[in-house]
């Protein structure tokens, strides 16, 4: 039937001609080089960010508060940062949907690493308006985040990854609520001032494992296959990962906050068995995997990355679970009357210890995870021509075994050294980190330089055993 002329138009695409008889439709399509350009910028933000935080362990302990400048240059700044520019470019790929307006996803980046900076400025310079005002601009570039992770999936006709959607929004409610707080303490606010010994690690709980491990453990259930050159399959771990981990922080940070040993034992214990599913899914993984025909190195130092970031997220996870368990076991904690409420919070508090889950959590899980999907992105994702991602495959295969024997061995010396008071071999340990970070940080900004705009990504096709 002919369209009716008093409607204008038609809306229908115009037919072109096949290569054989007969017409076809021009399909539609979805211009992604802006997404991907802030991907690319997410991505040098964030070694930025993780090469400073490295940097500052060497800084004077009252300059750099202790642990306080490193954990939030990597976390704040880094680890959101990453999150911020890929998260909804993930979402959007799931659901097969143009991504989000370009300026919505730039200011949400923007707002996000700019604001986390104000707040490491603020504190450091002892600017307590400064710090509160970073911590409102992360929130509303957390807040615009969500809403470029959302917005497209409304739309879609196609498969939209539900899980991994839905885990994405409670991360980000997570951190919302984890900023605030922080944010309230830094505005003077005396209800949260006057209880931040245990707001401090709700704090912790929400940021570092309800938000950032959570995105990236529910990302890991299709980039691991992905890097590995495997089949994505709906595994009956990848739900113990989204739920272990999705409920189990909220759980723990509430359980700590209000003194209940028992309900922060097993959340705490819920994000064990979160981080063991994810480790069944890449075991799983690993031997469906195919096996890569071309840029090896390239390829190992991806995978190597990966694998060895889920095993540190594991020591992670069973460090905090046996700490706030002892701390639930000990008496105090398994006790919700109002009497022993601050005892059990306080005890609660002292299970979440930074020197013996920085190294593991932020250098190993988050830091060598990071490096290696940042190794596979940029020329899987980023914009330029298949030559120039050639290119940049070989420059960021360059010294795969050292970078990884250096991050995994620095990782390791650091995770002995802070918890044991060892302070020579928590610096060498710093050191080794500082190499293997700062060489692939270099060759990331010189893969970078390497890549020319447009064109399209291209890569090597794994083949099946």
């Amino acid at each position: 039937m002919a369209p009716d002329p008093r409607q204008g138009p038609d809306p229908r695409p115009g037919p072109t001609l096949g290569r054989g008889a007969g017409l076809a439709f021009r399909p539609p399509t979805v211009d992604r080089s802006f997404e991907r350009r802030i991907v690319v910028v997410g991505i040098l933000l964030t070694a930025l960010y993780l090469v400073a935080a490295l940097a500052s362990t060497g800084l004077a302990p009252a300059d750099r508060r202790g642990v306080w400048l490193p954990l939030h240059l990597a976390l704040a700044g880094g680890a959101s940062t990453a999150i911020a520019a890929v998260m909804p470019f993930f979402v959007a790929a799931f659901a097969a949907v143009p991504p989000a307006d370009g300026r919505l996803r730039s200011a949400a980046v923007a707002l996000v690493s700019v604001g986390a900076l104000l707040v490491v400025v603020g504190m450091t310079g002892d600017t307590a308006i400064l710090a509160a005002a970073g911590g409102v601009a992360y929130v509303v570039g957390i807040a615009l985040t969500g809403l470029a992770v959302v917005r497209p999936v409304g739309g879609s006709l196609g498969p939209s990854r539900g899980l991994v959607t839905r885990a994405y929004v409670v991360a980000l409610v997570n951190v919302g609520v984890g900023v605030s707080l922080a944010t309230l303490l830094l505005a003077g606010w005396a209800p949260v001032a006057g209880a931040w010994l245990t707001a401090k690690p709700t704090h912790a709980w929400l940021n570092a494992i309800g938000f950032v491990s959570l995105v990236v453990a529910t990302t890991l259930l299709h980039f691991f296959p992905t890097v590995v050159g495997a089949r994505i399959s709906a595994k009956r771990s990848a739900r113990g990962v989204v739920v272990g981990i999705g409920a189990g922080a909220p759980l723990a940070a509430a359980g700590t906050l209000v003194g209940i040993g028992w309900l922060a034992a097993v959340g705490a214990l819920a994000v064990l068995v979160g981080a063991i599913s994810l480790a069944a899914m890449a075991r799983h993984t690993w031997r469906t995997r195919g096996g890569w025909t071309t840029d090896l190195p390239w390829h190992r130092f991806a995978q190597g990355g990966l694998a060895s970031g889920i095993g540190w997220f594991i020591v992670a996870a069973a460090i905090m679970a046996w700490r706030t368990v002892d701390a639930a076991l000990s008496g105090a904690g398994l006790v919700g009357g109002q009497a022993a409420a601050p005892t059990a919070a306080a005890q609660l508090a002292s299970a979440w210890s930074t020197s013996w889950v920085a190294a593991p959590l932020v250098a190993g899980w988050l830091g060598i995870t990071f490096l290696a999907s940042a190794t596979h992105l940029l020329p899987a994702v980023g914009p330029g021509s298949p030559i120039a991602h050639a290119r940049q495959r070989r420059i960021l295969g360059w010294g795969t075994a050292p970078r990884l024997l250096a991050l995994d061995a620095g990782c390791l010396l650091l995770a002995l050294g802070l918890p044991l008071g060892l302070d020579g071999l928590a610096r060498l340990g710093a050191a080794l980190l500082a190499v293997g970070a700062g060489a692939t940080t270099l060759l990331l900004v010189a893969a970078v330089a390497a890549g020319a705009p447009g064109g399209t990504a291209a890569g090597g096709q794994p083949a099946r055993r």
